[in-house]
Protein backbone atom coordinates (compact mmCIF):
# COMPACT_ATOMS: atom_id res chain seq x y z
CA UNK A 1 0.00 0.00 0.00
CA UNK A 2 2.87 2.26 1.06
CA UNK A 3 5.27 2.81 -1.65
CA UNK A 4 9.06 1.91 -0.19
CA UNK A 5 11.72 4.97 -0.26
CA UNK A 6 15.19 5.32 -0.96
CA UNK A 7 17.93 6.23 1.35
CA UNK A 8 17.66 9.71 -0.21
CA UNK A 9 14.39 10.06 -0.01
CA UNK A 10 14.29 8.65 3.86
CA UNK A 11 16.83 11.50 4.25
CA UNK A 12 14.35 13.74 2.43
CA UNK A 13 11.78 12.84 4.59
CA UNK A 14 14.45 13.61 7.69
CA UNK A 15 14.90 16.98 6.85
CA UNK A 16 11.18 17.27 6.35
CA UNK A 17 10.33 16.65 9.70
CA UNK A 18 13.04 19.29 10.86
CA UNK A 19 11.40 21.89 9.24
CA UNK A 20 7.99 20.87 10.88
CA UNK A 21 9.65 20.54 14.17
CA UNK A 22 10.87 24.08 14.26
CA UNK A 23 8.42 25.87 13.16
CA UNK A 24 5.91 23.97 15.05
CA UNK A 25 7.68 25.85 17.83
CA UNK A 26 7.66 29.37 16.68
CA UNK A 27 4.16 31.14 17.79
CA UNK A 28 1.92 32.15 14.80
CA UNK A 29 3.67 29.27 12.28
CA UNK A 30 2.36 25.54 11.89
CA UNK A 31 3.86 22.87 11.43
CA UNK A 32 1.32 20.97 9.61
CA UNK A 33 1.59 24.15 6.54
CA UNK A 34 4.91 23.09 6.14
CA UNK A 35 3.88 19.07 6.09
CA UNK A 36 1.33 20.56 3.56
CA UNK A 37 3.62 22.63 1.51
CA UNK A 38 6.35 19.63 1.28
CA UNK A 39 3.79 17.25 0.05
CA UNK A 40 3.52 14.64 3.12
CA UNK A 41 0.98 16.31 4.98
CA UNK A 42 -1.65 13.81 3.71
CA UNK A 43 0.22 10.66 3.89
CA UNK A 44 0.94 12.02 7.51
CA UNK A 45 -2.74 11.96 8.60
CA UNK A 46 -3.30 8.70 6.97
CA UNK A 47 -0.56 6.70 8.54
CA UNK A 48 -1.46 8.34 11.97
CA UNK A 49 -4.52 7.38 11.67
CA UNK A 50 -3.55 3.80 11.31
CA UNK A 51 -1.79 3.61 14.79
CA UNK A 52 -5.18 2.27 15.90
CA UNK A 53 -6.03 -0.93 17.84
CA UNK A 54 -4.92 -3.40 14.67
CA UNK A 55 -1.58 -1.66 14.83
CA UNK A 56 -1.24 -2.12 18.94
CA UNK A 57 -2.66 -6.11 18.35
CA UNK A 58 0.18 -6.43 15.98
CA UNK A 59 2.68 -4.73 18.33
CA UNK A 60 1.79 -7.52 21.45
CA UNK A 61 1.93 -10.25 19.30
CA UNK A 62 5.44 -9.15 18.47
CA UNK A 63 4.21 -9.21 14.61
CA UNK A 64 6.44 -6.10 13.71
CA UNK A 65 7.16 -6.40 10.13
CA UNK A 66 3.40 -6.27 9.47
CA UNK A 67 3.18 -3.60 12.26
CA UNK A 68 5.47 -1.80 10.23
CA UNK A 69 4.23 -1.82 6.45
CA UNK A 70 0.71 -1.53 8.21
CA UNK A 71 1.24 1.95 10.01
CA UNK A 72 3.68 3.20 7.30
CA UNK A 73 6.65 3.08 10.06
CA UNK A 74 9.88 3.71 8.18
CA UNK A 75 7.98 6.93 6.93
CA UNK A 76 6.56 7.88 10.25
CA UNK A 77 10.03 7.08 11.46
CA UNK A 78 11.72 9.38 9.38
CA UNK A 79 9.68 12.14 9.65
CA UNK A 80 9.12 12.10 13.48
CA UNK A 81 13.04 11.83 14.02
CA UNK A 82 13.16 14.98 12.16
CA UNK A 83 10.70 16.96 14.04
CA UNK A 84 12.67 15.24 17.34
CA UNK A 85 16.03 16.51 16.16
CA UNK A 86 14.82 20.17 15.52
CA UNK A 87 13.10 20.19 19.02
CA UNK A 88 16.37 20.46 20.42
CA UNK A 89 18.39 21.83 17.83
CA UNK A 90 17.09 24.02 15.43
CA UNK A 91 14.45 25.25 18.13
CA UNK A 92 17.35 26.76 19.80
CA UNK A 93 18.44 28.43 16.69
CA UNK A 94 15.16 30.10 16.35
CA UNK A 95 14.70 30.92 19.91
CA UNK A 96 17.56 33.07 19.88
CA UNK A 97 16.82 34.99 16.54
CA UNK A 98 13.22 35.48 17.61
CA UNK A 99 15.09 36.98 21.17
CA UNK A 100 17.44 39.32 19.26
CA UNK A 101 15.64 39.70 15.64
CA UNK A 102 12.26 39.10 16.43
CA UNK A 103 10.66 41.83 13.32
CA UNK A 104 12.93 39.99 10.98
CA UNK A 105 11.99 36.74 12.05
CA UNK A 106 8.23 37.83 11.94
CA UNK A 107 8.93 39.40 8.66
CA UNK A 108 10.28 35.78 7.28
CA UNK A 109 7.66 34.08 8.18
CA UNK A 110 4.91 36.76 6.83
CA UNK A 111 7.02 36.33 3.74
CA UNK A 112 6.01 32.15 3.59
CA UNK A 113 2.24 32.33 4.82
CA UNK A 114 1.90 34.87 1.96
CA UNK A 115 3.63 32.34 -0.42
CA UNK A 116 1.65 29.54 1.36
CA UNK A 117 -1.95 30.96 0.77
CA UNK A 118 -0.92 31.19 -3.26
CA UNK A 119 -0.23 27.42 -3.15
CA UNK A 120 -2.84 25.88 -1.23
CA UNK A 121 -5.57 28.24 -2.49
CA UNK A 122 -6.01 25.57 -5.39
CA UNK A 123 -6.79 22.89 -2.68
CA UNK A 124 -10.54 24.61 -2.76
CA UNK A 125 -10.64 23.10 -6.20
CA UNK A 126 -13.96 24.86 -6.95
CA UNK A 127 -14.95 28.03 -5.72
CA UNK A 128 -18.27 28.75 -5.27
CA UNK A 129 -20.57 30.49 -2.41
CA UNK A 130 -20.43 27.19 -0.12
CA UNK A 131 -16.70 27.12 0.05
CA UNK A 132 -16.13 31.16 0.22
CA UNK A 133 -18.48 30.95 3.04
CA UNK A 134 -16.38 28.40 4.78
CA UNK A 135 -13.43 29.99 3.77
CA UNK A 136 -14.23 33.03 5.61
CA UNK A 137 -15.29 30.91 8.69
CA UNK A 138 -11.65 29.70 9.04
CA UNK A 139 -10.68 33.33 8.28
CA UNK A 140 -12.17 34.60 10.96
CA UNK A 141 -11.49 31.90 13.79
CA UNK A 142 -8.12 32.79 12.83
CA UNK A 143 -8.12 35.98 13.40
CA UNK A 144 -9.92 36.17 16.33
CA UNK A 145 -7.35 33.52 17.18
CA UNK A 146 -4.14 36.08 16.00
CA UNK A 147 -6.22 38.91 18.45
CA UNK A 148 -7.04 36.82 21.69
CA UNK A 149 -5.57 37.85 25.01
CA UNK A 150 -3.60 35.50 26.81
CA UNK A 151 -4.58 33.46 29.96
CA UNK A 152 -2.88 33.62 32.93
CA UNK A 153 -0.03 31.28 33.87
CA UNK A 154 -1.62 27.79 35.31
CA UNK A 155 0.72 24.63 36.08
CA UNK A 156 -1.73 22.31 36.89
CA UNK A 157 -1.35 18.70 35.58
CA UNK A 158 -4.89 18.52 34.40
CA UNK A 159 -4.58 21.96 32.46
CA UNK A 160 -1.00 20.61 31.12
CA UNK A 161 -2.51 17.66 29.91
CA UNK A 162 -5.13 19.91 27.87
CA UNK A 163 -2.43 21.79 27.13
CA UNK A 164 -0.80 18.85 24.83
CA UNK A 165 -3.76 18.19 23.59
CA UNK A 166 -4.53 21.65 22.34
CA UNK A 167 -0.57 22.05 21.14
CA UNK A 168 -0.72 19.43 18.85
CA UNK A 169 -3.32 20.57 16.59
CA UNK A 170 -0.80 22.66 15.12
CA UNK A 171 0.61 19.35 13.69
CA UNK A 172 -2.21 18.32 12.26
CA UNK A 173 -4.21 21.65 11.07
CA UNK A 174 -2.14 24.20 8.72
CA UNK A 175 -2.01 27.57 9.99
CA UNK A 176 -3.12 26.93 13.21
CA UNK A 177 -0.09 27.57 15.62
CA UNK A 178 0.36 25.13 18.49
CA UNK A 179 2.59 27.01 19.98
CA UNK A 180 0.55 30.62 19.62
CA UNK A 181 -1.99 28.53 21.35
CA UNK A 182 0.16 27.94 24.45
CA UNK A 183 1.16 31.46 24.58
CA UNK A 184 -2.45 32.17 24.66
CA UNK A 185 -3.01 29.61 27.52
CA UNK A 186 -0.45 30.96 29.13
CA UNK A 187 2.15 28.03 29.35
CA UNK A 188 4.47 28.47 26.61
CA UNK A 189 7.51 29.67 28.48
CA UNK A 190 7.07 26.67 31.26
CA UNK A 191 6.14 23.81 28.50
CA UNK A 192 8.19 24.81 25.11
CA UNK A 193 11.23 26.47 26.78
CA UNK A 194 11.53 25.17 30.90
CA UNK A 195 10.48 21.85 30.24
CA UNK A 196 12.23 20.62 26.88
CA UNK A 197 15.60 22.42 28.59
CA UNK A 198 14.82 20.15 32.07
CA UNK A 199 14.62 17.32 29.93
CA UNK A 200 17.99 18.02 27.63
CA UNK A 201 19.91 19.45 30.77
CA UNK A 202 18.88 15.77 32.55
CA UNK A 203 19.66 13.54 29.85
CA UNK A 204 23.50 15.77 29.64
CA UNK A 205 24.08 15.22 33.04
CA UNK A 206 22.68 11.08 33.12
CA UNK A 207 25.06 11.03 30.25
CA UNK A 208 28.10 12.21 31.50
CA UNK A 209 27.73 9.92 34.64
CA UNK A 210 26.10 13.05 36.97
CA UNK A 211 23.06 11.43 38.75
CA UNK A 212 22.92 14.61 41.11
CA UNK A 213 20.22 16.41 38.92
CA UNK A 214 17.79 13.73 40.13
CA UNK A 215 17.97 15.20 43.63
CA UNK A 216 16.83 18.69 41.91
CA UNK A 217 13.32 19.03 42.80
CA UNK A 218 12.73 21.73 40.25
CA UNK A 219 14.09 19.78 37.77
CA UNK A 220 11.99 16.71 38.47
CA UNK A 221 8.87 18.33 38.65
CA UNK A 222 9.59 20.00 35.09
CA UNK A 223 10.19 16.84 33.69
CA UNK A 224 6.91 15.51 35.75
CA UNK A 225 5.69 18.35 33.35
CA UNK A 226 6.97 17.21 30.03
CA UNK A 227 5.52 13.88 30.60
CA UNK A 228 2.34 14.88 31.41
CA UNK A 229 2.23 17.10 28.50
CA UNK A 230 3.44 14.80 26.43
CA UNK A 231 0.71 12.37 27.19
CA UNK A 232 -1.47 15.33 26.21
CA UNK A 233 0.10 15.90 23.04
CA UNK A 234 -0.02 12.21 21.82
CA UNK A 235 -3.71 11.94 22.93
CA UNK A 236 -4.46 15.17 20.86
CA UNK A 237 -3.21 13.89 17.98
CA UNK A 238 -4.55 10.62 17.77
CA UNK A 239 -8.47 12.32 18.75
CA UNK A 240 -7.47 15.66 15.76
CA UNK A 241 -5.33 13.23 13.21
CA UNK A 242 -9.01 10.86 13.42
CA UNK A 243 -11.51 13.41 13.12
CA UNK A 244 -9.37 15.51 10.40
CA UNK A 245 -9.29 12.15 7.95
CA UNK A 246 -13.09 11.60 8.76
CA UNK A 247 -13.87 15.66 7.38
CA UNK A 248 -11.25 15.28 4.51
CA UNK A 249 -12.94 12.61 3.64
CA UNK A 250 -16.93 13.32 3.91
CA UNK A 251 -16.45 16.81 3.64
CA UNK A 252 -13.33 17.67 1.79
CA UNK A 253 -14.45 21.02 -0.09
CA UNK A 254 -15.53 22.38 3.62
CA UNK A 255 -12.39 21.37 5.48
CA UNK A 256 -10.05 22.64 3.02
CA UNK A 257 -11.71 25.93 2.88
CA UNK A 258 -11.65 26.34 6.72
CA UNK A 259 -8.14 25.38 6.85
CA UNK A 260 -6.88 27.89 4.14
CA UNK A 261 -9.25 30.58 5.97
CA UNK A 262 -7.07 29.26 9.34
CA UNK A 263 -3.56 29.87 6.88
CA UNK A 264 -5.02 33.54 6.00
CA UNK A 265 -6.27 34.54 9.36
CA UNK A 266 -2.65 33.38 10.62
CA UNK A 267 -1.02 36.80 8.90
CA UNK A 268 -2.39 38.69 11.72
CA UNK A 269 -0.27 36.91 14.23
CA UNK A 270 3.02 37.37 12.14
CA UNK A 271 2.56 41.03 11.20
CA UNK A 272 6.64 42.03 11.89
CA UNK A 273 5.92 46.10 12.71
CA UNK A 274 4.59 45.17 17.08
CA UNK A 275 5.07 46.20 20.20
CA UNK A 276 4.86 43.32 22.97
CA UNK A 277 4.65 43.93 26.05
CA UNK A 278 5.69 41.46 29.62
CA UNK A 279 2.11 40.94 30.44
CA UNK A 280 1.77 39.08 26.44
CA UNK A 281 -0.57 42.06 25.09
CA UNK A 282 0.59 42.80 21.68
CA UNK A 283 0.19 46.12 19.81
CA UNK A 284 -0.07 46.17 15.90
CA UNK A 285 1.23 49.32 13.56
CA UNK A 286 1.71 50.34 10.14
CA UNK A 287 5.22 51.48 9.62
CA UNK A 288 5.53 55.13 8.13
CA UNK A 289 8.42 55.81 7.86
CA UNK A 290 10.17 53.98 5.16
CA UNK A 291 13.71 54.07 7.00
CA UNK A 292 16.49 51.14 7.52
CA UNK A 293 14.16 48.76 9.56
CA UNK A 294 11.44 48.75 7.14
CA UNK A 295 13.31 47.69 4.08
CA UNK A 296 15.45 45.44 6.23
CA UNK A 297 11.60 43.74 7.06
CA UNK A 298 10.55 44.07 3.46
CA UNK A 299 13.55 41.90 2.61
CA UNK A 300 12.80 39.48 4.83
CA UNK A 301 9.19 39.26 3.87
CA UNK A 302 10.68 39.07 0.10
CA UNK A 303 13.02 36.19 1.47
CA UNK A 304 10.59 34.10 3.01
CA UNK A 305 8.00 34.18 0.33
CA UNK A 306 11.29 32.99 -2.14
CA UNK A 307 11.56 30.33 0.74
CA UNK A 308 8.42 28.92 0.19
CA UNK A 309 8.87 29.30 -3.80
CA UNK A 310 11.87 27.16 -3.39
CA UNK A 311 10.64 24.66 -1.17
CA UNK A 312 6.99 24.17 -3.29
CA UNK A 313 9.26 23.83 -6.62
CA UNK A 314 12.29 21.18 -4.58
CA UNK A 315 9.31 19.39 -3.28
CA UNK A 316 7.09 19.07 -6.65
CA UNK A 317 10.52 17.85 -7.83
CA UNK A 318 11.28 15.33 -5.39
CA UNK A 319 7.90 13.91 -5.02
CA UNK A 320 7.59 11.15 -2.93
Amino acid sequence: MFQKRTRAQNLLLILKGIAIGAVNKIPGVSGGLIALLTGIYFELLYSLKRINLIAIKLLLTGNFKKLNNYINGNFLFNVFLGIIISYFSMSLILGYLLKNYPEYVWGSFLGMILASIYYTLPLIKKWDIFSISFYMIGLLIGIIISFSEPFSFNNNFYFIFLSGIISVSGIVLPGLSGSYLLILLGNYELLLVDSVNALYYMLQNLFLGDFSILQNKRQIYLIKVMIVFGLGSISGLYFFVNILNYLLKKFYKVTMSIIVGFITGSIFSLWPWRKEYLDGKKEFYFPINFDKETILILIFIILGITFVFFLEKFGKKNEL
